[in-house]
């Protein structure tokens, strides 16, 4: 039976909805704030929570404590975290059910890796792959090579699920049997002929 793998931002979490509560916390429009925001490269490689707000602050030319600085990080991982998108939950359990072995890789810092270790929807995970504890990122060449590494697989016996399409363009150009996320149904209908009854 092959891996599923799969992303985590836009296809288990939704479009983090805290972005405009950070936003107003720091005084801005949300316009200007995701114009910062979204500049998360760095800080999924590795990169520390007070370096990359310090970042959006000297963007933004607003000065950041600590405290703040503590307080934000707390809003964005409660955001990726706390609404989970309904469908992909229902449908990892499922495939959790029949006993199809289940990874994450997500590109995120390791702050936020280490509270969605906890989620309840994390247990069906046999591997949980953050990129913030890795030092590189999807779709860098060597975060494919780690992870088959920890399954124990060839590339072919990994089907991997993403938003973004430079992700699943750099997972084909390693094997992987990457798709393009749309939605949890859409995959549902794709994974139901090779995993059997996924239900409706």
């Amino acid at each position: 039976m092959r891996w599923i793998v799969f992303d985590f931002g836009e296809v288990i979490s939704q479009r983090n909805p805290a972005r405009p509560a950070m936003a107003a916390k720091l005084g801005v429009s949300m316009e200007v704030f995701e114009s910062a925001y979204w500049d998360r490269d760095a800080y999924d490689r590795g990169g520390t929570d007070a370096a990359y707000w310090a970042g959006i602050g000297g963007s933004l030319g607003v000065d950041l404590d600590d405290a703040l600085v503590f307080e934000l990080t707390a809003m964005d991982n409660a955001g990726w975290l706390d609404d989970p998108v309904v469908g992909t939950v229902a449908l990892i359990e499922d495939l959790a059910a029949l006993g199809v072995p289940l990874a994450l890789l997500s590109n995120a810092p390791s702050t936020f890796a280490r509270l969605a270790e906890k989620v309840s929807w994390a247990r069906h995970f046999r591997h949980l792959v953050f990129s913030g504890d890795l030092g590189c990122a999807k779709p860098d060449a060597a975060i494919w090579e780690h992870v088959e590494s920890v399954l124990g697989v060839p590339p072919s016996d990994v089907v991997f699920y993403d938003d973004r399409q430079s992700n699943v363009d750099g997972a084909l150009a390693a094997g992987w049997d990457a798709r393009l996320w749309t939605s949890a149904l859409a995959a549902r209908t794709e994974l139901r002929a090779e995993f059997g009854d996924l239900g409706p």
